[in-house]
């Protein structure tokens, strides 16, 4: 193959918003174009990559005992309507109507439609367990797409199902996918971190993430210094704190003045108080129902947290009529004395060990200061619901700190239960003709999304270092003089490489040396075999390696074993 055949527009410069390494080098080596926000072409080299890693998670899925089909990209809004997802998925679904007005969208994920086919054939415990997995395009409508394939709109995914009869089967078809995942990303040379994570819009429990630690990820994660507790920090756990020994003498609560004061730093400034001084009582609406979450003033409220203790399948925030409603006050001076019984009261764990603190007056402009739990108000449970902070105590061990990474989450798998199942009619008969919900788990990798955290992985200040397995080619010839002798040496080279198990390209363009040198350097092939005076004159031939310049001048009879070798370290 001659890139002359090609189409590999490399790029000099690319737009001044592509702020991320991969996607700055992604576009300026030809492997994407971008199309609008979020939307890419793959150009052929792109494509290739793309393809490599969806045939290693395909080889590993059916090892597993996975089996492949294909599902539609247009789900039917009914199904999801039937799952409640149609209102609450996030981030929002593309949707739209066909032209007789009926709901459809386009698919950000396949719970449903996967729960639906099943449910359609399955009928005996006999037919259990199975897994289905497809690779696909999904659709979701980021507002700031960003990072080129990190965050798109429309990405390639690599989704799987389990479907079995009970818990005990779901544990050991969970952990088939678990294990195959581990071993996708070691044959891609990706060093994940597999942390605890939510399961968000998805549900479901036992979740885990497979993390690439990367400085410009988008995700948070928590890692022990000590052990190896590891979070994402939309679930990591704070250390609960010892509670505080009730004092003797506890001193009478007083109503104070604070006008205009709302927010934590101005009433700490008004009162001559410090953060941790104060707690905040946040208003909000879970399934229906009012619940005050209660957080230290100095800490942040982790909705993620929340909403998992509550078991609620929707949270939001009350809004402004609904907070005045509720507590009498506007926006800014809730606090938990005097509630209504209603108001279900959750407190972090923090609020076990205070005493004599300020909170909102539920009157406008007014706080209490000198309260505390038990004497002023009730708190109907405690649990974690905070945002754990660099510098946390470890939850798991007893010496460690919890220190934070940036991340590019790459895979997730999740145990979803019989919510979807139950929800879509997915039942089976057991052995005593009984009928029994569908257990099932999901196992998500982001396939295009892998393309950009291995660039992000292994690149340098000249370009891309594709590991051997991803490499859009593996080796390139590049041919610095077109003469008809060296020509011939160059198409026997690329034959003799490729009869030897290598993908291998000829860069026969009318270009400088240069420019091919850097290009190639750009482009990431893992191994660089240069022909032109050198091979001329003493008929030899320079192999390099891209990974670390590792370089061999050897006879052109030699260049194949050399190849060999130097690949093994690629």
């Amino acid at each position: 193959m001659k890139v002359t055949d090609l189409y590999i527009p490399t790029l000099r410069e690319v737009p001044a918003d592509a702020r991320l390494v991969s996607h700055r080098l992604l576009l300026r080596g030809g492997f994407i174009r971008m199309v609008c926000a979020g939307v890419f072409s793959y150009l052929p080299l792109g494509l290739r990559v793309l393809r490599k890693i969806e045939n290693i998670v395909r080889e590993e899925m059916n090892r597993a005992g996975a089996i492949e089909v294909l599902l539609p990209a247009l789900s039917p809004g009914d199904l999801w309507k039937q799952t409640g997802r149609w209102w609450s998925f996030q981030p929002p679904p593309l949707k739209l109507k066909d032209g007789a007005g009926r709901d459809f969208l386009l698919g950000p994920t396949h719970e449903e439609i996967m729960t639906d086919l099943a449910a359609q054939d399955l009928r005996s415990y006999r037919q259990l367990p199975f897994t289905l997995y497809q690779i696909q395009a999904k659709f979701r409508d980021e507002l700031r797409p960003r990072g080129g394939l990190i965050r798109a709109r429309e990405f390639i995914m690599k989704d799987a199902y389990s479907f079995d009869a009970d818990r005990a089967s779901l544990d050991r078809s969970y952990q088939a996918m678990y294990d195959g995942y581990v071993r996708i990303f070691e044959r891609l040379s990706l060093p994940t971190v597999i942390c605890e994570a939510s399961a968000g819009s998805m549900g479901g429990h036992d979740t885990k993430e497979f993390m690439l630690v990367c400085d410009e990820g988008e995700d948070t994660l928590f890692l022990c210094d000590k052990c190896d507790y590891t979070a994402n920090a939309e679930c990591a756990q704070s250390h609960r704190p010892e509670p505080t020994h009730v004092k003797d003498q506890l001193g009478e609560r007083d109503l104070v003045e604070t006008p205009n004061a709302r927010t934590v730093e101005e009433v700490c400034e008004l009162l001559g108080a410090t953060p941790d001084q104060l707690v905040k009582t946040l208003l909000f609406v879970a399934d229906g129902k009012y619940v005050a979450a209660l957080i230290r003033g100095d800490r942040e409220l982790n909705e993620t947290k929340l909403a998992g203790h509550l078991a609620a399948t929707e949270l939001r925030m009350a809004n402004e009529s609904e907070i005045e409603e509720v507590t009498g006050a506007p926006l800014g001076f809730t606090g938990p004395v005097g509630l209504p019984t209603h108001v279900r009261i959750v407190a972090d764990h923090d609020i076990a060990a205070m005493h004599d603190f300020v909170v909102g007056a539920n009157q406008a402009d007014a706080h209490f200061v000198a309260v505390d739990v038990g004497q002023d108000f009730e708190v109907a449970e405690y649990a974690d619901i905070r945002i754990a902070m660099e510098g946390d105590p470890c939850p798991r061990c007893e010496d460690g700190l919890l220190m934070t990474k940036r991340g590019i989450e790459l895979a997730h798998v999740f145990k979803l239960g019989q919510k979807y199942a139950e929800d879509l009619g997915c039942v089976f008969a057991d052995e005593e003709g009984k009928e029994v919900v569908t257990t099932m788990g999901c196992y998500g990798v982001g396939v295009s999304r892998i393309m950009s955290a291995l660039v992000e992985q292994y690149a340098d200040e000249n370009g891309i270092r594709w590991p051997l397995a991803a490499a859009p080619y593996e080796a390139t010839i590049l041919l610095l003089d077109n003469e008809p002798d060296l020509a011939a040496i160059a198409d026997r080279l690329c034959a003799d490489l490729v009869a030897a198990g290598f993908e291998a390209v000829i860069d026969d363009r009318d270009e400088r040396p240069g420019v091919k040198f850097k290009d190639a350097d750009l482009v990431g092939y893992p191994l660089r075999l240069v022909i032109g005076k050198r091979t001329k004159g003493e008929g030899t031939v320079e192999v390099r390696r891209r990974k670390d310049q590792e370089e061999r001048v050897v006879p052109v009879a030699e260049v194949v074993a050399a190849a060999r070798e130097l690949a093994a370290g690629a």
